[in-house]
């Protein structure tokens, strides 16, 4: 659910604690935490000087400090913290201050780890909102509370008449955060359920388990403002969590939301059967695609704003399977077009020479790698760099997956035959410099692609390959000759992304030699004396890992390389000439990054090939 800092839950609300060790208000009667009563007790604690506590109580209130919670307040005039100079008294140090004083477990709220439907059902929001209260884990003996007013306990004997035996376990919670998840949540659950009275009947195509109970299923209509607010509210949810795909999934009962995030996919929601059905069609009508149609895969974008004012764009891809239609949303925000190399973590020598790659006047040059690789990102970071004004950059992409301004962008349809290589031959009459293939399937597209870099164009397309040497031999498979692609491939660069160690709660360890060895192998490394592990805090939600970054294996193709390529290429030879020359494999790559502190052994691991030489 989320965790729980500070000692052993002490006080009334736990129900066995001592006499003597209450807190003095308990003990005294209810205490509703006002701004005088907050400001006397940080005065005393030397947290906030007596001016700047006078200055609070004699200044007007703001239309929004207005029934803001105490600290709120306090947090919003942003003093220096004198148990850590340097740093701020916010909102969630005040809280934690707050824990101390009332003896009560601290909690973060991870809206990921709360079932929002079990949550909601405790209280009715009405009841929440009075006692600024939000259930946050219910479990079969105890129902968890957090409340940013720890000295009121007059709604636990209230609350006790409706939970069936199962106690209540208190805990402080940011009251910011309170407020937030509480209209979150409630407003959620509420929209489901009016969702699932409102509706018409679904039709059954595309659902090839009905139970027999066909007629029976009802869906409210896709445009229902209830639908439209569950939609809304999923696509904020997920920008909020740095998500990059939301699956939305049948399954015979209900239906699954999950968000992946750093590479992970994470349960999100459920919602009933029906209600998901819309949500499917109401993502379908925004990506302008064909809702009647279930029987059939279909792509669709949709352009959005982000809770921040940023425009993001969804890819959307839906999927006949056995209880309906499976959709998920790629999410693409336009800021990894400004994404510099460094940031991306591309750099020093591999940097260079694929800025030698690119900077060509003509030839072709790969990158591969599986799916969410970042290939895409790397792409576009690299065309928005060499896309300037005296230069005519051409894509040719299956979908487009950002809209760029400063590029030509084409996007195949293979409903009125426009295929990859045929985009490229309409291309070549549009005089451009740099053509952006999506991907290099076919012996068409790889023949357009030479034919392109025979007449005077830099060319840069992906290739699903593991490494950079077998990009060689998975062009020989599709039946480009020897020949050409010594005469017109420059380079290839595969890749991979590794979740990097949250910079807040990373700790120092001894590299394991046996581990460091088989990420290393067959070559021998020098193990760094220590290395970074994961711990687990607030920020990173307890995985120890807080974002992502590329680890690159690039492979110029250098003359000695070129002389290698045959028709039937070894490619460990290749493999083993461009080590000699300088590439790194991917694993040797991800150990620089294990060695400078920014990833773990197990995570390259987790995500680079082995390889065999």
């Amino acid at each position: 659910m989320a965790t729980i800092v500070s000692t052993e839950l002490t006080g009334r609300a736990s129900g066995d604690a001592q006499h003597g060790s209450l807190p003095r208000a308990l003990l005294d009667g209810e205490r509703l935490l006002d701004l005088p009563g907050v400001l006397d007790d940080l005065v005393r604690e030397g947290l906030v000087a007596r001016r700047q506590a006078e200055d609070i109580l004699i200044a007007p209130r703001t239309k929004r400090e207005i029934g803001q919670h105490p600290l709120e307040i306090v947090a919003s005039r942003e003093f220096e913290d004198p148990r850590q100079p340097g740093r701020k008294l916010d909102l969630e140090s005040l809280t934690l201050w707050l824990c101390e004083q009332a003896r009560q477990p601290y909690l973060r709220i991870d809206p990921l780890r709360i079932n929002v439907n079990a949550v909601t059902e405790v209280m009715s929001y009405a009841f929440a909102q009075r006692h600024a209260i939000l259930a946050v884990e219910v479990g079969h003996d105890e129902v968890v509370i957090a409340s940013a007013q720890p000295f009121m306990y007059a709604w636990e004997g209230m609350l006790n008449q409706t939970l069936r035996g199962r106690r209540i376990r208190r805990v402080v919670a940011n009251p910011a955060d309170i407020s937030r998840y509480m209209l979150e949540f409630y407003t959620m659950a509420r929209a489901v359920a009016k969702a699932q009275d409102a509706g018409l009947e679904v039709s059954s195509i595309g659902n090839f388990e009905q139970l027999l109970e066909l007629g029976q299923l009802k869906s409210p209509e896709a445009n229902d403002a209830h639908v439209v607010n569950i939609v809304d509210w999923l696509l904020q949810y997920a920008f909020d969590q740095r998500a990059s795909d939301i699956h939305i999934e049948p399954r015979r009962e209900k239906g699954y939301v999950r968000f992946r995030i750093d590479g992970v996919l994470h349960h999100v929601y459920e919602l009933p059967s029906a209600v998901n059905a819309a949500v499917t069609s109401r993502l379908k009508i925004l990506g302008r695609m064909d809702v009647a149609e279930k029987r059939r895969p279909q792509d669709g974008r949709v352009k959005t704003k982000s809770p921040d004012g940023d425009e993001v764009e969804l890819r959307l891809s839906t999927l006949p399977t056995a209880f309906g239609e499976k959709l998920v949303a790629r999410i693409f925000d336009p800021d990894v077009l400004l994404r510099s190399f460094p940031e991306l973590g591309l750099v020093g020598k591999d940097y260079d020479r694929w800025q030698e790659m690119v900077r060509s006047p003509n030839g072709i040059v790969l990158v591969t790698g599986p799916t969410g690789s970042g290939k895409t990102t790397t792409l576009y970071s690299t065309l928005k760099q060499l896309a300037t004004s005296d230069v005519n950059v051409c894509t040719i992409e299956d979908p487009i997956e950002m809209v760029e301004p400063a590029f030509n962008q084409m996007q195949v349809q293979h409903n009125i035959d426009v295929s990859f290589a045929s985009g490229v031959r309409a291309l070549l009459r549009q005089d451009p410099d740099i053509i952006m293939i999506g991907e290099i399937r076919d012996l068409e597209t790889a023949e357009m692609a030479i034919q392109a870099a025979l007449t005077g164009h830099l060319v840069i397309s992906t290739l699903h390959t593991n490494d950079a040497p077998t990009a060689i031999t998975r062009l020989l498979d599709l039946g480009m000759p020897a020949y050409m692609i010594r005469a017109t491939v420059l380079g290839v660069m595969a890749q991979r992304l590794v979740r990097t160690l949250c910079p807040h709660c990373k700790g120092e360890e001894a590299v394991d030699p046996d581990a460091w060895q088989t990420l290393t192998a067959p070559y021998r490394v020098k193990p760094p004396d220590k290395v970074q592990a994961p711990r687990g805090c607030l920020e990173c939600r307890d995985t120890g890992y807080l974002g992502r970054v590329g680890i690159y294996e690039l492979l110029p193709m250098s003359d000695p390389v070129r002389g290698l390529v045959t028709q039937t290429t070894d490619v460990g030879a290749v493999r083993r000439q461009a080590m000699q020359e300088g590439m790194r494999t991917l694993r040797l790559a991800g150990a620089r990054k294990v060695a400078a502190g920014l990833t773990t052994i197990a995570e390259v691991m987790r995500v680079a090939p082995l390889i065999h030489n």
